[in-house]
């Protein structure tokens, strides 16, 4: 985004009502500071309890910190508009908000198709599961998963930062997002655009491929299984991942991929906000209420936390 006339962007919010504005405030904080506090949770458990030293909680808490780091890149500075009626943004920390959350964003998916194979690996090849997720194999995936990321999103922000920005520097949203920064562009966008959707539909495509093959097999798997408490326990093991891989890859394919959500503003704006807080919020309360685990390391860490108080 070339700096030409305009140095500042308004963010025109959700909406001007006052009465709504303070209903949206409490709304974002309670769910800012409830995922905050649960991500850190599920982190903090991953640390102190050696029954969640594992593969798999291991790819836990580092998708609990992207989740933190996905809300934190947006939300706070939207709440700080709304509290002070500030809605002026500098063309620097415009431009550092998409980096952010188109990289945490796009992280998310090679994050989550890692996790696939994960718990591909646990229910398909269990005698081998040891071996094949080793430390330095799920290191490796961790940095994959970003660097993935960073790749995606590099194409489409360095032709985004040659846009020039004329006349109008009234972004119709919340935050600093692709759509309507380019919307209000002077510049012929035709071909970021493209760039725009290749990128998008290649990362969804091979994602998804990856967790609908680690899945398909699973599914196969935990039907051979003699026993029914054996395919309640490894349904159980996948739920929550299914869970949140349904409503990752459900909301960004409607606002990205639906044609009419792009023209849409207002739909578009309230997904942004349901990605952007109501997701990072959930998702530690559907890993620790479906968790025996979680649950039985968070109860074992209050249980010491009181007789530590109490010494």
């Amino acid at each position: 985004m070339r700096n030409g006339t305009v140095t500042t962007f308004i963010l025109l919010g959700l909406t001007d009502d006052p009465q709504l504005q303070v209903l949206i405030f409490v709304f974002l904080f309670l769910t800012y500071m409830l995922s905050v506090t649960g991500n850190l949770t599920i982190i903090t458990l991953t640390f102190v309890d050696s029954h969640l030293k594992t593969p798999m909680y291991f790819f836990l808490k580092n998708f609990s910190f992207l989740e933190i780091s996905f809300i934190s890149a947006c939300i706070p500075r939207y709440l700080y508009n709304i509290a002070t009626g500030d809605k002026v943004i500098t063309y620097n920390a415009c431009v550092t908000q998409v980096f952010f959350l188109d990289l945490c964003g796009v992280t998310e998916f090679f994050l989550l198709a890692a996790m696939s194979y994960d718990r591909y690996v646990a229910i398909c090849k269990p005698l081998h599961y040891v071996a094949i997720m080793s430390s330095r194999v799920c290191r490796s995936l961790i940095i994959s998963s970003w660097l993935a990321g960073l790749c995606v999103i590099i194409p489409p922000l360095s032709l985004g930062l040659n846009l020039e920005f004329c006349d109008s520097n009234l972004i119709d949203h919340f935050g600093c997002d692709a759509f309507p920064l380019v919307k209000i562009s002077c510049s012929d966008t035709w071909f970021m655009e493209q760039t725009v959707i290749i990128f998008a539909v290649l990362t969804l495509n091979m994602t998804l491929t990856c967790v609908v093959l680690s899945y398909g097999s699973i599914i196969r798997t935990i039907f051979r299984f003699p026993s029914v408490q054996q395919r309640k326990k490894a349904f159980s093991t996948c739920s929550s991942h299914m869970i949140v891989v349904s409503i990752t890859y459900g909301t960004c394919i409607f606002i990205y991929m639906n044609p009419t959500a792009k023209e849409e503003v207002t739909v578009n704006k309230m997904v942004s906000l349901l990605i952007s807080s109501v997701s990072p919020t959930l998702n530690p309360f559907i890993y620790t209420l479906r968790n025996n685990q979680v649950k039985k390391a968070f109860k074992d860490s209050i249980k010491r936390l009181f007789l530590l108080s109490a010494k």
